[in-house]
């Protein structure tokens, strides 16, 4: 929101009050706050008719700091509140006559009480950023209330990145940014998921600790700050520290959750009835037999919304005309090894039999005169499940109980963005806050159900709507994209930009929700949906089984889905980092290589874990253009070896694309491609690439229940490849990928591969030595 024109002005209809004079700092326990005049005091009849700004510093972690703006304090605040996560934190605090100092970890903040107001936000000896002159502002308006702002310094060569899953541009520089939940498709400004959170890439993290509208100005009003705003008279934000972005990104999710470990059936192929198609059981089985059939490997079958009957979203009974066996069915698809998941939304149709029992219970979210609110967009007479009564949530559960008891393992959670403002909640929140907020109970209410009937890990969602903490409820989907290559790219941005906010795992309709694609960008985003955390074929008004586009696409989703199923010793081990550390699995280049200044912007590409480059074709032609840092770098379907540090032009058919290897990267591949949820550690091959002189390199298996079970390290000291495995009880062997011959091998066997050597470790042992 903007409050100025131009650099000196103000803009009609606003008055803005800055603090000015700092006239007190007060230490209290492990805070102080600082008050200040909004005018120069000289006299003390100065303090009069004026008003005095509070700013408290304090903090809840290590390397994190809270920063609490207020106005006046005595505002009743009816909530919602994001849950936070505090620590035990060793805080100290120095006063003097200059100003104050208040020290978390290796993080501080800084009051200099001789320039009227300056404050400064450092990590070590960086300075991070900082609040001055005329940054702070309380700002009255005589027609839309009262606001709290903050600017922040942007430096020369910064970027900011994040705010949830973003379409617009990747690096939000210059950009009006709105924190307000809306279905506005993938091909706007408007977003599903938004997170008042953005990332630096001089090392720290923002986050403004506000349900509501969060209002940014990035690089917009002022060119060289960050600001934000909310409505009323508080504004509370904390600075996030971090000796790399991947710090700052586990210290955000140490404060507001870490994402849950997906199970690991949730990984392989997903295929959907799509949404406005007919369908009936004979049309679910060809589908899911014709996938056998063709040896593509399908590990869900997702149920869109017409598996409830037309006007009755959300009874969660099946359509007797179309499902009149649903528990036979189910056990049908699932005796063919298929999880299933089932479409729902919190919304409750006037023609549900549940919205008569809603109603008189109270379970639905009402107006200010005590009647149900209700509308006719989407559900004709649909009302809205109020998540704030607890009884109202237990009864939405017990309903979902109901089918996972009849067999479903999974929800598709759509929407939760339409939510009301006009409305009274049953336990008093304000409905502005609820508005971003509602999502996050509506999921947390299904992702617990789950959890609580099929035990810890073996939870998933696959939701559409999000805010702050709505990480912890996986796996989250990118929402109504077009079926083109321009949508895909947009696509791939929000997926980044949501990864930099703390989220984890991430998904996409493969080939575009919306019309129909041509084959080549159906072929083209199977190979972007199957080398991302999760992979679904999904449409609007069309089916997605391969077959349809072409035969060259039956084969293109055979390969990629064995490949990517190969990789789930890999994968799953980079998914427990995931859920460890609040790090995404697709991450932007920026998050693993914040010094290479080029990877700044880089949107087009991403890695995959921390160890394989992924670079998406968006053309018809095969033609892509991506960069590599320094180091030699190997095509992992290929084999061919390409030195970093430089942008690459190639051009590639439908059977591969630049998925590129970074020297000294020990991939753990599994010996099972034909679905996702297998014993990882038996007869693993750990492919070896580009070891240099004096490295190591490590790869680490774990069980589906994250469980470490193999830990192995190559070292190379000039010829001699030095192997040390922990927690070798079962077979396992190296692929040293690109090497031909070596002289010998002291601990295992040798034999020649289709990608390299292959020494196998002698069973039981521990330790092996390779003369190249």
């Amino acid at each position: 929101m903007k409050f100025t024109d131009g650099y000196w002005q103000i803009r009609d209809g606003y008055h803005v009050q800055n603090p000015a004079d700092v006239r007190d700092i007060v230490q209290k326990g492990d805070s102080f706050t600082v008050y200040a005049a909004t005018k120069r005091i000289e006299r003390k009849g100065d303090t009069l008719n004026g008003t005095l700004l509070k700013a408290t510093y304090s903090s809840p972690m290590p390397d994190v700091i809270r920063v609490q703006l207020n106005h006046h304090k005595g505002k009743v605040n009816p909530g919602p509140e994001f849950a936070l996560n505090t620590l035990n934190t060793d805080v100290q605090i120095t006063q003097d006559e200059h100003g104050a100092e208040l020290k978390s970890g290796n993080l501080r903040v800084s009051v200099n009480k001789s320039k009227g107001w300056d404050i400064g936000f450092h990590y070590n000896d960086k300075r991070l950023t900082g609040s001055g002159w005329r940054g702070p502002a309380y700002i009255e308006s005589a027609t839309e209330g009262v606001f709290f702002r903050e600017q922040l310094e942007l430096g020369v060569g910064e970027y900011v990145y994040g705010l949830g899953e973003r379409f617009t541009p990747f690096v939000k520089n210059g950009q009006v940014v709105d924190i307000w939940n809306e279905d506005g498709g993938t091909s706007s400004e408007q977003a599903y998921k938004n997170i008042p959170f953005y990332l630096s890439n001089k090392g720290y993290g923002v986050f403004v600790n506000h349900p509501e509208k969060v209002s940014y100005e990035i690089a917009s009003e002022n060119v060289s700050k960050v600001q934000f705003s909310v409505e009323g008279e508080t504004l509370e934000y904390f600075i996030i520290g971090g000796a790399n972005p991947k710090e700052v990104l586990d210290n955000y999710t140490k404060l507001t959750g870490k994402p849950a470990l997906p199970p690991a059936w949730t990984f392989g192929l997903w295929l959907t009835t799509s949404f406005t198609t007919d369908y009936d059981e004979a049309t679910v089985s060809h589908f899911v037999d014709g996938m056998a059939e063709r040896d593509l490997p399908l590990s869900v079958f997702h149920f869109d919304c017409f598996w409830m009957k037309e006007y009755q979203w959300c009874d969660f009974e099946w359509d007797k005309d179309m499902f009149p066996d649903p528990e036979g069915m189910l056990k049908r698809l699932k005796d063919k090894g298929l999880k299933i998941c089932a479409w729902i939304n919190p919304y409750i149709a006037e023609k549900s039999i549940l919205f008569d029992e809603g109603m008189e219970k109270g379970y639905l979210v009402k107006t200010a005169d005590g009647s149900v609110w209700q509308w006719d967009k989407w559900q004709a007479g649909m009302g809205l499940v109020d998540f704030t009564n607890p009884e109202a949530t237990a009864w939405y559960k017990d309903k979902l109980k109901g089918l996972i008891d009849q067999g479903v393992d999974c929800f598709k959670t759509d929407f939760g963005e339409r939510i009301p403002t006009d409305v009274v909640y049953h336990d008093g929140s304000d409905p502005v806050k609820m508005h971003n907020y509602y999502t996050f109970l509506y999921n947390k209410a299904v992702f617990d159900v789950l959890e609580e009937n099929l035990g810890k890990n073996e939870a998933a969602l696959f939701a559409r709507s999000a805010t702050v903490g709505g990480q912890q409820f996986p796996v989250h989907w990118g929402g109504d994209c077009s079926s083109n290559y321009s949508s895909m790219a947009e696509s791939l941005r929000g997926g980044l930009s949501l990864g930099l906010s703390g989220f984890g795992f991430w998904s996409h309709d493969i080939s575009g929700f919306e019309a129909t694609a041509e084959p080549d960008v159906y072929k083209r985003w199977v190979q972007f949906g199957l080398l991302s955390s999760h992979s679904r074929l999904h449409g609007n008004e069309s089916y997605r089984v391969p077959w349809l586009f072409d035969e060259e696409a039956v084969d293109v989703v055979r390969d990629f889905t064995k490949l990517k199923l190969s990789l789930m010793p890999y994968l799953f081990n980079s998914a427990v980092e995931s859920s460890v550390q609040g790090l995404p699995m697709m991450r932007a280049m920026v998050l693993e290589y914040p010094d290479d200044p080029t990877c700044a912007t880089l949107d087009l590409q991403y890695m995959f874990g921390d160890s394989i480059l992924v670079a998406p074709i968006f053309n018809k032609k095969g033609d892509v253009r991506y960069y590599l840092p320094e180091g030699t770098w190997t095509n992992y379907l290929t084999g061919a070896k390409v030195e970093g540090g430089r942008w690459i032009s190639e051009n590639h058919d439908f059977k591969t694309l630049p998925m590129m290897i970074k020297p000294n990267s020990l991939i753990a591949v599994g010996a099972v491609d034909s679905k996702p949820d297998y014993d990882f550690a038996d007869n693993v091959s750990l492919h070896l690439f580009e070891l240099a002189d004096g490295e190591t390199a490590q790869a680490v298996v774990v069980n589906q229940t994250a469980e470490r079970e193999l830990q192995v390290a190559v070292s190379r000291s000039g010829s001699k490849l030095s192997v040390r495995a922990e927690g070798a009880g079962k077979p396992w062997s190296i692929v040293l990928r690109g090497i031909d011959s070596v002289s010998s091998v002291d601990g295992g066997t040798q034999q020649a591969g289709s990608h390299g050597v292959i020494v196998a470790a002698a069973s039981g042992t521990s330790e092996l030595t390779i003369e190249l």
